[in-house]
């Protein structure tokens, strides 16, 4: 029960980050834009395909509110990197042999064989 209020409570944490004080961030380039500017590689940049996706550039397509739409390209990127961990890890815990585990540990000893007597 204990790794699941764990689990829920970190849940919680990123969610409120990713809701709520994403919408805070800083609106100056990160660093690797930054450079690309300073160095001219910028004017380079051809466009994307996904440039008009409905996630592009961390937020939401036809929402008008920058923190709303910030928001909720947060929670929803960190709702669908938790689904996608989440099946790569059963489909590779299913995959994955099971370690033997001793007598006594879940599963039942084996009988020994009786002595044999010698002719």
């Amino acid at each position: 029960m204990r790794k699941g209020r764990l689990f829920l409570g970190g849940l919680l944490v990123t969610l409120v980050v990713a809701g709520l004080i994403s919408g805070f961030a800083s609106a100056a380039p990160d660093g690797l834009e930054k450079v690309t500017a300073d160095k001219g590689v910028e004017e380079q940049a051809k466009p994307h395909d996904l440039d008009d996706s409905p996630f592009a550039d961390y937020g939401v397509a036809g929402l008008t509110g920058e923190r709303l739409a910030t928001g909720i390209a947060g929670v929803t990127g960190v709702l669908v990197t938790l689904a996608a961990g989440t099946l790569l890890f059963t489909v590779l815990r299913r995959r994955s042999p099971q370690p033997a585990q001793p007598p006594g540990e879940g599963q039942p000893a084996q009988a020994a064989d009786p002595p044999r007597e010698e002719d």
